[in-house]
């Protein structure tokens, strides 16, 4: 079996049992989770190659061993009284010891691959009914891991998260009632350029964290240093590393035994419930989760009881996906308004308990003093657990070590600020931030699609209602009445009667449901950035509607992409992504000033749903060009656009001209444009915020 890289040697988890620290979030977190599995898992976010997936299969190494029955496929305790496992009657009855599964969940896993389902195999053979376990029973007590969380079915990600935060799983199907425990570590990683969860599973996950590449030339020499070490000889490398393999699990071990004796005294529930107050999240799961984490924490610190620290370090690894307003809020905390919360006071320590007083010191030799915190350095040589800052860790958040944000990270987090003072011209340009985003009617395209799954416009697929049946062939479930009622009509002729005379199917006969549910549609935004558009309140009105879409598409499963034209080119500003916050981001960094090239703008987009349509010939775009209708680009600026709008209707694209013309003079070019490409046009007037949604969602395809 090839060696796996040790979770040790991963650059921002190198342990130091001397002060016991060296973890930076991604590591504290995958930790804590495993010495309690009840916060619920650990979500963890970052761009590609940021180690996200080598991490995580390392930890299962430094998981200690679980005992085990023989026989057992569902991993019941044998030590605990409680536990209970249909496998159990079966079982020998030996106990042994085996290292702790990690099970990886393939995104294309079914709903019977992980719950598990009835053993069609001796079903067939010898008339038996049994059950044969999924994915969850094989992860019990142990690491259940999914890459790129956010491309797996809600519905599969509802399971999961509901069997985490339970600990149990009941399957009733196929004729199989059984029910068995299903306590693991929920892992699940994804990269946020590729489309986010939905809030409401964003809010399942106990913990999340960021990670990024290293910016320190020196901390990414050793990345790759160690890399190619463990590839030229990976028994050597794990070897160099066993020691802190070793010790790191001492420590697991020993947290997991210490976590049930922490006592969480009224005064932290207390500073719990105020810091969830004071960051505004929804609901109560964020204290629940914090309070477990900090309970965690003073357990693998050594400590008999929750402090202050185990409460910040908690804070930051459980709110910041908590506080997240809408979909396009950056995620994060405020570490200074959390310190003010949290105050500089020390918690008092709780009463002892009734059988006799503690000693929060007492604990084991690498147990540390009540008022420190563990994660803090130790002689300049250790990194902070609880809040990354030594210079040998790898940053994995916007915190304390990173610089301020700039570009598209400061638009997100300040969306409202102020634009250039300076009024925009033809020679010059400016940005300005759209306003608070709504919630738009919804809009569809008309006819039925069969584009990817989504939920949005009417569309054939795999999922929805049942409206017909065809012959089979395709992909899709089989409709049994369908098949009968075809073979029944054959039957008359004698054609399908077997030997004897009795009743026969035959392929021709096999029907498929043609089910209508929902599609994704990609809305190809075409803006206008010219001098003329360059108005203050008009940018704002166009770019807060534009923004009240993304966030309706976020929630629909929906591409988008924008394009915007000024100067002398037009310029792809976001490729058609998932990503509907990228897109956010970039909005309010959209410039206006300038000459309008009007004609590259339109054979922009129409290079860029050709493109799409080569990649998947389903989708169905629909294109938004907000503009003033001016071509003043070169000489032959009128004609070339309007033979590039020629070109777009030729390809048949939806499409709606917003006309932004204002003034008691009107040229009426932007009507002329709408009529070169077969589009809707839509006069200023209708252009506000609540205008422009109205015209896109009564759009007609």
């Amino acid at each position: 079996m090839p060696l796996k890289y040790p979770f040790s040697a991963v650059v921002g988890c190198e342990y130091d049992p001397t002060t016991a620290s060296g973890l930076d979030d991604m590591g504290l977190a995958l930790v804590l989770s495993s010495i309690s599995p009840e916060i619920g898992g650990v979500l963890v976010r970052g761009e590609k190659g940021t180690a996200k997936s080598t991490t995580v299969r390392g930890l299962a190494e430094v998981l200690p061993w679980i005992d085990v029955r023989d026989g057992d496929r569902f991993s019941a305790d044998p030590h605990d009284p409680a536990a209970t496992s249909p496998d159990l009657l079966a079982s020998s009855g030996a106990v042994v010891s085996r290292p702790v599964r990690l099970v990886e969940l393939p995104v294309g896993a079914t709903e019977d691959r992980v719950l598990g389902s009835l053993n069609l195999e001796k079903a067939l053979t010898a008339g038996a009914v049994e059950f044969e376990p999924g994915l969850l029973a094989r992860a019990h007590r142990g690491v259940l891991y999914v890459d790129e969380v956010n491309l797996l079915h809600d519905h599969l990600v509802d399971l999961l998260l509901d069997a985490a935060a339970t600990g149990q799983v009941t399957v009733e199907r196929d004729g199989v009632s059984i029910g068995h425990s299903a306590r693991f570590v929920l892992i699940g990683t994804m990269n946020p350029e590729e489309g986010e969860l939905r809030p409401q599973l964003l809010d399942r996950f106990g913990l999340t964290v960021e990670v990024a590449a290293p910016r320190d030339p020196a901390l990414r020499v050793e990345v790759v240093r160690r890399r190619l070490d463990f590839d030229r000889d990976p028994a050597g490398f794990v070897a160099r590393y066993a020691a802190s393999q070793a010790e790191l699990t001492r420590r697991i071990a020993l947290a997991r035994e210490r976590v049930e004796e922490v006592t969480l005294g009224e005064a932290a529930m207390l500073k719990v419930a105020e810091v969830c107050a004071a960051f505004e999240v929804d609901g109560l799961r964020a204290d629940i989760v914090t309070a477990r984490t900090a309970v965690a924490h003073a357990a693998w610190a050594g400590r008999r009881f929750v402090t202050r620290a185990d409460i910040r370090a908690a804070a930051l690894l459980a709110l910041p996906h908590r506080r997240r307003r809408n979909p396009f809020d950056a995620p994060g905390l405020d570490e200074k308004l959390l310190d003010e919360v949290l105050g500089d006071d020390e918690l008092p320590e709780p009463p002892p308990e009734p059988d006799g007083p503690t000693d929060p010191t007492d604990g084991p030799e690498d147990s540390q003093d009540p008022s420190e915190d563990p994660a803090s350095p130790s002689d300049g040589s250790g990194a902070d657990a609880g809040s990354p800052g030594s210079p040998d860790e790898v940053p994995t958040d916007g915190r304390d070590d990173v610089p301020e944000p700039t570009g598209a990270e400061a638009d997100v987090q300040a969306p409202s600020a102020p634009p250039a003072p300076h009024p925009p011209g033809e020679g010059s340009s400016s940005t300005v931030a759209a306003e608070s985003a709504y919630r738009p009617r919804l809009f569809t395209v008309d006819g039925v699609g069969r584009g990817t799954p989504g939920r949005r416009s009417r569309a054939f697929g795999a999922s929805g209602r049942r409206v017909g049946a065809t012959r089979a062939g395709g992909t899709g479930t089989l409709h049994l009445v369908e098949t009968l009622r075809a073979a029944a009509e054959r039957y008359a002729t004698g054609s399908t009667r077997g030997p004897g005379g009795r009743f026969a199917l035959a392929a021709v006969d096999l029907r498929t449901a043609v089910r209508e549910g929902r599609e994704a549609n990609l809305l190809l935004f075409c803006v206008d950035a010219s001098g003329s558009m360059a108005a203050r309140r008009r940018m704002v009105q166009v770019k807060t509607a534009i923004l009240s879409l993304l966030t309706d598409a976020y929630r629909r499963r929906d591409k988008v992409a924008m394009i915007s034209f000024r100067g002398t080119d037009a310029d792809v500003t976001l490729p058609p992504t998932g990503s509907v916050e990228v897109a956010a981001a970039l909005l309010d960094e959209l410039p206006a000033g300038g000459r309008t090239p009007l004609a590259e703008g339109l054979l922009t987009a129409a290079d860029v749903v050709r493109r799409e349509r080569l990649r998947d010939d389903r989708l169905r775009p629909l294109l938004v060009v907000v503009t003033d209708g001016r071509a003043t680009s070169g000489a032959d600026a009128v004609d070339r656009s309007r033979l590039a709008a020629a070109h777009v209707a030729a390809m048949r694209v939806p499409s709606v001209v917003v006309d932004c013309e204002e003034g008691p003079l009107r040229l009426g070019l932007a009507r002329i444009l709408s009529g070169h490409l077969q589009a809707e046009h839509v006069p200023m007037a209708r252009v506000s915020a609540t205008g422009l949604v109205d015209v896109v969602n009564g759009r007609v395809a």
